[in-house]
């Protein structure tokens, strides 16, 4: 039986405490911190959550990705809409890059106004080769990985699947957990990836490698997904 004694939101903050691949944390509307999981902490160049909470995005994070988590919750804060599903390229921890889906919720006082922001971001580590989903999907992935500089419509992935558009989606979130058109981002943006770190090709020739119309689109895709410029990341990698 439930504990009659303890309010269901303290049960829920202990409980996304012990999530150890899923990044939680909530805001008030003014933009600080009220509650995070060891997972927030862990990005971050603190060492507790005492030390996270009652501080703001720009406290914690660079300039680039502190500008677009504010204006993420100010979106949220401004209608309560949600976010769903935004791909995002974070650095686990101390560590390396790695991919997550975000999604942010608006909090509501009791008049109903949005009060805060929650938000979880799920670490999309790599796909088993044992999920039987996978080889359904072979075709498409291959697809995707052999034209980084000329990105698969939907149209194409359906046709190397042989499936309809639907079940295409269903089967790529399954096993990626993102949307066709973000697994084909995040192929490109990880080539790019490695082309700046194992190569001193000009971000000009990466960018049309990558399938990007000039370097400055390139520069703003990067930066929006990771938080800094790819000449930023190659320099930081080295």
């Amino acid at each position: 039986m439930p504990d009659p004694t303890r309010p269901p939101a303290e049960a829920l903050l202990e409980l996304f405490g012990e999530l150890t691949d899923v990044m939680f944390c909530a805001k008030d509307a003014a933009g600080r911190y009220t509650e995070v999981n060891d997972a927030f902490v862990r990005r971050t160049r603190e060492r507790s959550r005492a030390a996270v909470i009652g501080r703001r995005a720009g406290d914690l994070f660079v300039p680039a990705l502190a500008e677009r988590y504010e204006e993420q919750d100010a979106a949220v804060l401004a209608d309560g809409r949600p976010l769903r599903h935004e791909l995002e390229l974070i650095r686990r921890g101390r560590g390396a890059a790695g991919w997550y889906v975000t999604t942010k919720l608006p909090v509501r006082a009791g008049d109903g106004t949005v009060a805060g922001v929650v938000s979880v971001s799920e670490d999309l580590r790599s796909p088993e080769d044992s999920d039987p989903a996978l080889p359904a999907l072979r075709a498409v992935v291959d697809l995707v990985a052999a034209r980084p500089d000329r990105p698969p419509r939907v149209e194409e992935m359906v046709a190397a699947a042989g499936c309809s558009t639907s079940a295409l989606e269903r089967r790529v979130r399954r096993v990626f957990g993102l949307a066709p058109t973000q697994f084909v981002l995040r192929t490109r943006i990880d080539h790019a990836r490695a082309l700046l770190t194992g190569s001193d090709l000009p971000l000009a020739e990466i960018a049309t490698a990558c399938g990007f119309h000039d370097q400055p689109a390139f520069t703003r895709q990067f930066a929006r997904l990771a938080g800094e410029t790819p000449g930023q990341y190659r320099r930081r990698a080295r």
